[in-house]
């Protein structure tokens, strides 16, 4: 099928985000502008910039953020079967391990408000968090065989 949307030369970026289905809502895709979660270039960028097919956009949606290469300046929101021909996304697989680990160990970081850890969270957490990050529970074995006189 072909996408028979408007290819404008330029787009404002709250639009573009939208309309790519990148943000549900354009005052959410405002707002992110507006927090320093869009970049271009390293700098963040307000929501009226104008955008230009070729240039790519970044997105910080914690913990991960999304490169998108512009590829149509659309303003009209488009079906998710046409989003291919709008954006390319060309984010670091790194940043997917990431997301990958922060949904593995999703209880490490609680959401702000959801009050105390009960034990059984505080015990998961200890369990995850000490012998991946340290793994000192080994070194005793390892040193056994060795003289003390040196």
């Amino acid at each position: 099928m072909e996408l028979r949307i408007k290819d404008n030369p330029t787009a404002r970026l709250d639009k573009w985000l939208w309309a790519a289905r990148i943000f549900k809502t354009r005052s959410i895709a405002a707002d992110a502008c507006k927090n320093g979660r869009v970049m271009m270039n390293g700098t963040t960028v307000k929501p009226s910039r104008a955008i230009k097919a070729g240039e790519v956009i970044n997105v910080r949606k914690p913990p991960v953020t999304y490169s998108f290469k512009v590829l149509k300046c659309i303003e009209q929101r488009v079906g998710a079967k046409f989003v291919p021909e709008i954006y390319e996304n060309v984010t670091d697989p790194k940043q997917y391990e990431i997301l990958e680990m922060s949904r593995i160990s999703g209880f490490v970081d609680r959401a702000r408000g959801t009050g105390r850890p009960t034990k059984k969270d505080r015990r998961a957490m200890e369990a995850f968090v000490e012998p991946a990050m340290f793994g000192f529970d080994d070194l005793d074995d390892d040193f056994e065989g060795f003289d003390e006189d040196f």
